[in-house]
């Protein structure tokens, strides 16, 4: 059995509903969550639709730097009117609502009357990513590949009898791809009543 950071005080008449290692920031997601934190299940579904459609704006509180300031935001009361509208984020989170009503239906609860009564965002470890690039293998006396080609391609080059003016202009073509770090969320828990 999964265990939750914390236990709905009527198992019978709540509902689950979890998601692991989903790839999105963890920062927008912990807004998104605080801002549907204590909704009805459908007026929370339709907040993010329109959160998804830039009709409303998720306010920042916590995690703002760089946020900007939108006049939506001046409905929150929030310092500076600073909101964003995290489209992944909010989608992530209606799939995980839409899970927990699925689990009300088959639990036989009434999905009118859910109300999202704790919701909880950790944080995940980062992935690691490669730039691909020479990494200093190829000088005038060591005859060397980038580091992303297979051992197959290495063979076949170290046969061919080539120049190294030949190698230098196929290295300088080559165009390194950017290095990109996912912020992953690692956990979403939320309990309807």
């Amino acid at each position: 059995m999964v265990r939750y950071a914390k236990e709905a005080e009527n198992p019978a008449k709540s509902v689950k509903a979890r998601g692991f290692h989903l790839r999105t920031h963890f920062k927008t997601s912990r807004e998104v969550a605080q801002a549907i934190k204590g909704m009805h299940l459908r007026k929370a579904q339709k907040y993010l639709k329109d959160v998804v459609g830039k009709k409303q704006i998720i306010p920042m509180r916590r995690f703002m730097g760089g946020v900007g300031r939108h006049s939506q935001a001046k409905a929150f009361n929030t310092s500076g009117s600073l909101g964003a509208w995290p489209k992944k984020s909010a989608t992530i989170v209606l799939d995980l609502l839409k899970n927990a009503e699925s689990n009300a239906e088959v639990k036989g609860l009434e999905v009118d009357s859910l109300v999202v009564e704790y919701i909880q965002v950790n944080r995940a470890p980062q992935m690691r990513r490669r730039t691909y690039r020479a990494h200093g293998r190829i000088n005038l006396h060591v005859f060397a590949v980038p580091y992303r080609d297979d051992p197959d391609r290495n063979r076949k080059y170290r046969c061919q009898r080539r120049t190294m003016m030949h190698l230098k202009r196929r290295a300088r073509r080559r165009k390194p791809v950017p290095e990109q770090d996912w912020e992953l969320n690692n956990f979403i828990a939320l309990f309807i009543y």
